[in-house]
């Protein structure tokens, strides 16, 4: 054990605001008025006029305003419904038959058809956009996409 260790070093802090004689008296090294001269006020994300924090970081990402309203659907998907029943589609598909049977969000407003998987039943579809893929095998398995117009 070392002897640094044993000694206490009784340092006397300062105490501000206790009279013109102590040095630290009237105004309390704070200078006059003025914001920073009060109790309790911090200025908030000031750094002391080094760049703040929030100026510092780059700006980040861009939302398009309206990119969400088109609904995507594949073929394996609308093969999928056709197998399981879940909507008793007949011969007929399309955005508003989806939107009432609660397939597809109500947000859509158009719908794309994508060639991703296969199609045995003759189905016609109705939709505002579709891959070549799509339209070639709907048509392959007699059925016809509809596209509508802008």
């Amino acid at each position: 054990m070392e002897l640094n260790n044993l000694i206490k070093i009784n340092k006397k802090r300062i105490r501000v605001g206790r009279g013109i004689g102590s040095g630290k008296g009237k105004t309390s090294a704070r200078g006059h008025k003025g914001q920073k001269s009060r109790s309790g006020v911090a200025i908030k994300s000031f750094e002391g006029g080094q760049m703040p924090l929030y100026r510092r970081l780059p700006k980040r990402g861009f939302k398009r305003p309206n990119d969400d309203t088109t609904a995507i659907l594949n073929l394996n998907k609308i093969q999928n419904m056709i197998d399981k029943k879940i909507n008793d589609l007949r011969d007929t598909l399309d955005l508003k038959i989806l939107k009432e049977k609660k397939l597809v969000n109500k947000k859509f407003s158009k719908l794309k058809i994508l060639g991703s998987g296969e199609i045995k039943k003759n189905i016609q579809i109705t939709a505002n956009f579709a891959s070549k893929q799509a339209l070639e095998k709907v048509q392959k398995a007699g059925g016809k996409l509809n596209l509508l117009k802008k």
